[in-house]
């Protein structure tokens, strides 16, 4: 990744809020083995107290009015008082086994909490914050395991006067969530730690990056390699030793090749200075003799790659310009060298392909559709997602989703990330660091960047038929230190983008690497 800087509901009448939440009291609803009402449509518009369900606290601020997802009617949380209200339904009669909650969700955020959740089903109470959205509604899941036959499903706010939310077409069955992939890329730790960069643990110990993240959950960690790079970092040999570190945490290894000797985007896809004279053909040569020596050294080592990379954001291709979009003949030919590479040191290496602009559902089609009909050989799709540059989070889902259905591959979001304050701590502008380059909803704060992650992931989690893989934060490690900076070729450049590391200013871990423990 790397870019350039870029730049209600109606009211109702006037609702009184009560009574503070506190213990549910004895369920009133009737006991059932399936969710009823959860589309919301018996009872009708204005419907104060949903059939079905149960209120508790400020019961005036929950109800069913006209606008749902699918079909006539929505739940909505709203009151223009302070208010704590719950939603609920309890059911009985389950089979006891894992369970799945699958709803359509919208928010105008700015609550102190806003989440559903699953509760008194035989273990932890299970609990998934509604992302903010008023563009669009999105799909969530709340897996469950239920001991005992019995669960409650909940939809509580606890808000503020004016903010709102609608929760529509419930559902409750059979089955399983969670994410495979809770990563990171990593790549600038070397140069980081080579600059004297230190990183402590929250309570301030310092320590090995690599075990801290891990130990705050992490389970992957992606690696970019360039080819023959001006500082010498980011090459296979820095690769292999910061391989080492990954696989001694019980970690598992991403790499992204980027073809390149530095940075390659959807804006640039330069050619390594040792293969500028080189045509198609030997290109194609190229491609997988530099694959296959990089990743057959990490197997020698017993640092076998779990995921590649067959370039990174390749929107526009790669190796231009022989491996331009604009031909595909021969962006194909020089993908499925890198695909046949891979698979030679490694056949059970997932082998990726990368784009980026992840709310763009047109241009990712394009893309693909391109691919298939080419011939491209994948195993995976991975989709950079930047909330301030591409899109909406329902834009987002429906990409994301869309990718998983129409190409029966699972997907995973490559690179994303968030700002945890605006100011720059090595003097070179940050990236974003301006209120109005931020997502709605999410401040720049250890609180928003925390939020974002938990969001981002659960959205990917919700993918249809457990095609979603999982996520990587980019740069985790990348904190302000001299040396460090975006250039390669210069050793003054400075870094701009510290203030979205998973580090703060003090060197310590923030809140935000608890999305690592995301389901």
């Amino acid at each position: 990744m790397f870019h350039p800087r870029r730049t209600l509901r109606a009211l109702l009448p006037p609702l009184v809020a009560g009574l503070a939440l506190t213990a549910l009291p004895a369920p009133t609803a009737t006991a059932a083995s399936t969710l009823t009402n959860g589309g919301f449509e018996t009872g009708g518009s204005g419907a104060a107290v949903p059939a079905g369900w149960s209120e508790y606290g400020d019961t005036a601020a929950s109800y069913t009015e006209p606008g749902g997802r699918d079909g006539g009617h929505r739940l909505s949380h709203w009151s223009s008082s302070a208010y704590k209200v719950e939603t609920y339904q309890y059911l009985s009669g389950l089979t006891d086994g894992d369970y799945r909650l699958t709803a359509w969700v919208r928010s105008g955020g700015g609550q102190n909490a806003a989440h559903l959740a699953l509760k008194n089903c035989g273990g932890a109470e299970q609990r998934t914050d509604l992302p903010v959205s008023d563009s669009g509604w999105l799909r969530i899941v709340v897996p469950v395991r239920v001991t005992g036959g019995r669960c409650t499903v909940s939809v509580t706010s606890d808000a503020k006067a004016g903010n709102w939310l609608n929760v529509d077409d419930l559902t409750f069955t059979p089955g399983t969530s969670g994410l495979s992939v809770k990563g990171a890329d990593i790549s600038s730790l070397p140069k980081s730690e080579a600059r004297g960069g230190v990183y402590r643990t929250a309570s301030g110990t310092a320590g090995d990056p690599v075990a801290i993240l891990k130990s705050a959950g992490m389970n992957y960690a992606r690696l970019k390699v360039w080819v023959d790079p001006a500082d010498g970092f980011n090459d296979k040999a820095r690769v292999l030793a910061l391989a080492k570190r990954i696989k001694a945490q019980g970690m598992k290894l991403l790499v992204d090749f980027h073809y390149s000797d530095a940075w390659a985007d959807p804006g640039k896809q330069n050619k390594p200075a040792a293969w500028a004279g080189h045509g198609y053909g030997q290109l194609k040569k190229d491609v997988y003799d530099h694959t296959y020596d990089v990743l057959s050294a990490l197997k020698s080592q017993g640092t076998t790659a779990d995921m590649v990379q067959v370039g990174n954001e390749i929107n526009g291709g790669m190796l231009w310009n022989e491996g331009s979009s604009a031909n595909w003949p021969q962006l194909a030919g020089l993908l499925n060298s890198g695909y046949d590479a891979v698979k030679a040191v490694s056949p059970s290496t997932v082998s990726a392909l990368h784009l980026a602009e992840g709310g763009d559902l047109d241009g990712t089609r394009w893309w693909f559709d391109n691919a298939v009909s080419h011939g491209v050989r994948f195993d995976a799709i991975g989709l950079s997602y930047y909330g301030y540059w591409h899109g909406t989070l329902h834009d987002f889902q429906t990409t994301l989703d869309d990718a998983a259905t129409r190409y029966g591959k699972p997907v995973f979001v490559a690179e994303t990330a968030y700002p945890f304050r605006l100011d720059s701590e090595d003097g070179l502008e940050n990236i974003i660091d301006l209120d109005s380059e931020l997502v709605p909803g999410y401040p720049a704060s250890t609180a928003g960047q925390t939020r974002w992650m938990n969001d981002v992931a659960s959205i990917v989690e919700a993918v249809p038929n457990g095609r979603g893989l999982g996520v990587f934060y980019w740069e985790a490690t990348w904190t302000a230190r001299t040396g460090n900076g975006w250039d390669p070729a210069d050793p003054s450049s400075g870094n701009g983008w510290e203030n979205q590391a998973l580090f703060g200013y003090d060197d310590r871990a923030l809140p935000a690497t608890a999305w690592f423990r995301h389901r």
